[in-house]
């Protein structure tokens, strides 16, 4: 949402996202606005705070006084349901404080806070921060805003009224509640009574359920599908470059003729390149791929993206990074532009045959159609990896292996379907097959793309969207609906993503991410290999 400068009534106050280097500013603002609160240690921590900002920014804005922070508000989308004015409490429809339950498909904004500095509170901060979420609400064309109100001053009129009543007389004008009769002028109404939903003693747990109808708002059925193609790609000995890019363009063309939006190669597939060349050494054959190939494998994916109109999740290749080579997942946009993922865990092959270095991000990258991360082969073995990914609001993790056996093809397939399980997610995989005996370790391959789903009734019986048969050369095309992990996360038979017990189990992450949005990259100008 853009800044923008609201006239208080004594003076300007100006709008503005919240950045990162506030938190600490607000952590002070939001215990001096609710001291009580605060004793109830109900008041916003930091990691709630980053993850607001991580998950959905624009929802999250400042008041500014005189260079100063002097109010703000958290907001979250939350999904559609048959009922909107279902009951609820403040922990559960925000996810504890966290939103890892942000849903952008949504067509709610959630008012999950307003707060302003005391010594501010009459001067117009709230109306401005109230206006702000009215636009945003009309800038992301959501059908409403909602929000639990406490009753501010329902303590003092508790042993003579019911909340009903006390309520019906805020709205009659017959009793002045600091929040509600606030509420009601800035043109909100209310739709019920929420019990238990806040830890405070002024509103004895009671909060007023309020709505704002967008007056602007567009009815438009987007859809949640997705088509995924899975390429179980056969490495076989090639004569030239060409034939290289006439294979992977087979494939592509095939999953665009399929009108796929992502088509997922698997890792490691570039290095049938090696088999142009006389044979080398495993560290020397390794490092001539990333040298000499690495340019024109990059231009061959993203005039492929462009040419054809989708994403290509382009498997691995390696890359050198200073004097480390690392195995990287390049990713295009259909712009032709790519971000590279690497592979954080190493294998031990990788170490001894290649000399191979993990990386140390994690991308998340958002796209029209889902928000997407990749997790290479080994790594997806490793839970918090995509336990972060997961808080991170990803939907699709691609995960491209290379495999030798079936017991290797069977660890990355049973982490895969435990991933997408326990953090309700789809995860869709692919593996190399065929064999290469003029490159050392790439001897022999076994694989089986699929795409794993959470088991529960929404989905396959068997948290299997769709498999192929293995060790044959062929393409995995399937149809997922984003808006199926959603339903399952907040009224599945289990949901295991809203009953985490974050108050013994925490999360440090120490990744070196990047800005996904401001970081794709142009495919760079090359010569082919001689």
């Amino acid at each position: 949402m853009e800044s923008f400068t609201f006239e208080g009534r004594k003076g300007p106050v100006h709008i503005r996202p919240i950045q990162r280097e506030d938190i600490p500013h607000l952590i002070e603002l939001n215990k001096r606005a609710f001291p009580l609160m605060a004793e109830e240690n109900v008041v916003w921590s930091e990691r709630q705070l980053r993850n607001h900002l991580r998950l959905f920014p624009e929802g999250q804005l400042a008041a500014i006084v005189d260079d100063r922070i002097v109010g703000a508000v958290a907001s979250l989308i939350i999904s559609k349901e048959r009922d909107p004015y279902r009951t609820h409490t403040y922990a559960g429809i925000t996810d504890g404080g966290y939103f890892h339950n942000h849903d952008s498909s949504g067509d709610t904004l959630y008012g999950a806070d307003v707060y302003v500095d005391p010594d501010c509170q009459g001067c117009g901060v709230g109306a401005a921060l109230y206006e702000a979420r009215r636009r945003l609400c009309k800038s992301l064309n959501l059908r409403r805003i909602l929000a639990g109100g406490r009753l501010a001053s329902y303590d003092s009129a508790a042993g003579e009224l019911t909340p009903e009543a006390y309520v019906g007389k805020v709205v009659n004008g017959e009793i002045n509640d600091r929040v509600l009769t606030f509420q009601l002028r800035e043109g909100f109404i209310v739709r019920g009574i929420l019990r238990n939903y806040i830890t405070d003693p002024m509103s004895r747990n009671y909060a007023s359920l309020i709505e704002w109808l967008n007056p602007d708002y567009v009815h438009c059925q987007v859809s949640s599908k997705v088509r995924l193609a899975c390429v179980q790609y056969k490495v076989r000995k090639i004569d030239t470059f060409e034939d290289f890019a006439s294979q992977v363009e087979y494939f592509v063309e095939t999953a665009a003729d399929y009108k796929s939006d992502f088509v997922l190669f698997p890792e490691f597939f570039s290095v049938q390149l090696l088999s142009v060349i006389e044979p080398l050494p495993s560290i020397d054959g390794i490092r001539k791929l990333a040298k000499d190939f690495s340019a024109p494998f990059i231009d061959l994916m993203s005039r492929m993206a462009k040419k054809y109109g989708l994403y290509i999740i382009g498997g691995s290749h390696p890359i050198e990074r200073g004097n480390k080579l690392q195995n990287e997942c390049l990713i295009f946009d259909p712009a032709g532009r790519y971000i590279s993922q690497p592979k954080l865990h190493i294998t031990p092959s990788e170490k001894r045959y290649w000399g191979i270095s993990g990386g140390h991000e994690l991308i998340v990258l958002p796209t029209p159609k889902a928000k997407i991360a990749v997790q290479i082969c080994y790594d997806v073995e490793f839970p918090e990896a995509t336990r972060y990914l997961a808080d991170e609001g990803v939907e699709i993790l691609f995960v491209p292996y290379c495999t030798d056996d079936r017991h290797g093809m069977f660890r990355v397939r049973k982490c895969a379907e435990a991933r997408a399980i326990e953090n309700q997610i789809f995860v869709a995989t692919a593996g190399i097959i065929g064999n290469l005996p003029s490159v050392p370790a790439m001897d022999i391959h076994y694989g089986q793309a699929a795409v794993f789903t959470p088991s529960d009734f929404e989905f396959a019986r068997d948290g299997i969207q769709a498999i192929a048969d293995s060790n044959v050369e062929t393409m995995l095309v399937t149809d997922i609906d984003t808006e199926d992990l959603y339903r399952s996360r907040s009224a599945g038979s289990v949901t295991p993503r809203l009953d985490r017990r974050t108050d013994l189990f925490e999360l440090k992450v120490k990744l070196k991410n990047i800005d996904t949005r401001s970081e794709l990259n142009e495919a760079p100008e090359f010569e082919l290999p001689k």
